[in-house]
């Protein structure tokens, strides 16, 4: 479905941590994967429903593009606005098929283009350019908050590619905490952009790495922090890994022993790709 991004008022989303260094380290680490893979890797199937691996370096290489974009327009201070009508369905699966004409070695040549592009931009960022605000999914969001997206969006396409090949990618704690911070906020935020949020809190009890994200929402945004949990708060468990996984919608579901009113806490993603 179409999403409905907020470009007017306070971002929607925000998380608390710094996402440059676990950012730079994953992207390198993906682009070094897809210079490795073979003809036979390039057609394994992904986890990503009909999309092969090179399917998934053919949808990185244009969603780095479109990052770096929206990264130079909000250092401009003219943060874009491409995303309005954006279905995050239908239109990365439209593009990717207008790129299968290419060659495995072009879509290569895409995708670590633009993985160089965007993490030349990453590190020439200043600590002041986190605050910036650029556009995401979420809408008008500091720069901050668009870099964890795209870490969460490339670590996950990491595992849909490497999974199927039968090779564990790295765990680092600091990758998985920031994707765990963003996802978790990112359902929530769904619901704040659709007029249906309100005033709750997730909390996350990680295990590995040790960790206690907590999610704080109200009617008019989300905001992801480490901290003691509130009394009342929705409580999860379990590994990083594992919670990103359920979140990110690749493993298992959440919500059967959610409580109705507050399952909304939960669903806003799958909803989003519906």
């Amino acid at each position: 479905m179409e999403i409905a991004p907020r470009y007017d008022g306070p971002p929607v989303i925000d998380v608390e941590a710094d996402p440059r260094a676990p950012f730079l380290r994953q992207h390198r680490r993906l682009r070094a994967l897809f210079e490795g893979l073979t003809d036979d890797d390039w057609r394994t199937p992904s986890r990503c429903e009909g999309w092969t691996a090179r399917d998934v370096a053919s949808h990185l290489a244009t969603v780095d593009g479109f990052w770096l974009a929206s990264i130079d327009a909000g250092r401009k201070g003219e943060p874009s606005r491409f995303l309005v009508g954006f279905d995050p369905k239908a239109t990365p699966a439209m593009l990717v098929e207008a790129g299968r004409s290419k060659a495995p070695a072009e879509t290569l040549a895409d995708v670590v283009a633009a993985g160089e592009a965007l993490c030349a931009a990453v590190e020439d960022m200043t600590d002041d350019d986190l605050d910036t605000i650029a556009e995401a999914p979420p809408g008008h969001v500091p720069i901050r908050a668009l870099l964890h997206h795209a870490l969460w969006d490339s670590w996950v396409h990491e595992r849909d590619v490497c999974l199927p090949l039968g090779r564990i990618p790295d765990v680092e704690p600091d990758e998985v905490l920031a994707c765990l911070s963003y996802v978790a906020g990112l359902s929530p935020a769904f619901a704040v952009m659709a007029g249906t949020g309100k005033q709750d809190a997730l909390v996350l009890d990680v295990t590995e790495p040790r960790a206690t994200l907590v999610v704080d929402t109200d009617a008019e945004k989300v905001r992801v922090r480490h901290g003691a949990a509130p009394a009342g708060a929705l409580l999860l468990a379990g590994t990083g890994v594992d919670l990103v996984e359920r979140l990110s919608l690749r493993t298992e579901a959440l919500g059967d022993d959610i409580p109705s009113d507050r399952r909304w806490l939960l669903g806003g993603l799958a909803e989003a790709f519906s």
